[in-house]
């Protein structure tokens, strides 16, 4: 096992961060559709610092019956339907991300994965949903412990929300951007890094 993997998988007690964003047609997992999910992956370098990896993310088509409200779509700018989308349905969207997931795992040596994001219960509750319309039962995801990217924000910045924590980081962000799932889970990469290095922990 190299010094990499040894540091990752010590880090976070064989946990395996993952940083994920949705964008969804609404607040209920139950009812509304996912609509886009991005992954980040991120990794450890030699010093032991957190840094960003790979980001994979698809376009995912609205279930059947899935209600699209209006507002949350006008706050995405998605349109569900239209083909230059390239949408793929979301089971197949699910394994893809999944299987990325567990080819990590075994490349650092960590036994589960867990979701970070910010205010990770909502991407969180809309993959289990969206898992469980599909019978998906292999889970890499720790299913009720996430890392949110929220509470970091609040204790180490004094900032909950996301534009604003990434600007006390000094890290860039574009609000015009915000809202598509690959660019909120890449910022939200970048501040989870800036937070895990800037708390001091023995390990």
């Amino acid at each position: 096992m190299t010094n990499k993997k040894t540091l990752l998988s010590r880090r976070f007690r064989g946990l395996m961060p993952v940083v994920v964003d949705v964008e969804t047609s609404g607040l209920n997992p139950t009812t509304d559709a996912l609509l886009e999910i991005a992954a980040v992956m991120v990794s450890m370098d030699s010093q032991g610092l957190m840094v960003c990896d790979r980001t994979i993310a698809y376009h995912v088509e609205s279930f059947p019956g899935a209600r699209l409200e209006k507002e949350a779509l006008e706050i995405t700018g998605i349109n569900p339907v239209y083909p230059l989308r390239f949408a793929i349905p979301e089971g197949q969207a699910l394994y893809r991300i999944f299987a990325a997931v567990n080819e990590q795992l075994e490349q650092t040596g960590c036994y589960r994965a867990i979701l970070v994001g910010h205010n990770a219960w909502f991407d969180l509750s809309f993959i289990l949903m969206a898992c469980a319309r599909n019978g998906i039962k292999n889970i890499p995801f720790h299913t009720f412990t996430t890392m949110d990217t929220a509470t970091l924000s609040a204790v180490l910045l004094g900032e909950t929300v996301l534009a604003r924590a990434v600007k006390r980081a000094r890290i860039s962000f574009d609000i015009n951007k915000a809202h598509s799932a690959i660019y909120d889970a890449e910022k939200t990469a970048e501040l989870f890094c800036h937070l895990i290095n800037k708390a001091k922990v023995i390990f």
